[in-house]
């Protein structure tokens, strides 16, 4: 059994209107040095593999098939741990 953490977020170039609200009321809570916000998403997923190779290409499969729009996001896959 492997865990994967699979983070989401917008490509660069693709309007955040999340982050910006974030960002913007930061500025207004004095946070002033602020530059930027991004916010994305974080997945857990617990997949029942034989190798690791196999967990990974499954989780690219879902991400790319589901859980991740091509067009506007990108994902990267954080950690992928084997437990028990």
């Amino acid at each position: 059994m492997y865990k994967a953490k699979i983070q989401i977020t917008f490509k660069n170039g693709v309007l955040d209107p999340q982050g910006s609200a974030v960002k913007q009321a930061l500025h207004h809570l004095g946070f002033v040095s602020v530059k930027d916000v991004r916010i994305g998403r974080l997945v857990e997923i617990l997949i029942s593999s034989q190798t690791p190779l196999d967990a990974e290409n499954q989780i690219k499969q879902m991400c790319e098939q589901l859980l991740a729009n091509p067009v506007i996001e990108e994902y990267r896959v954080l950690s992928l741990e084997e437990i028990e």
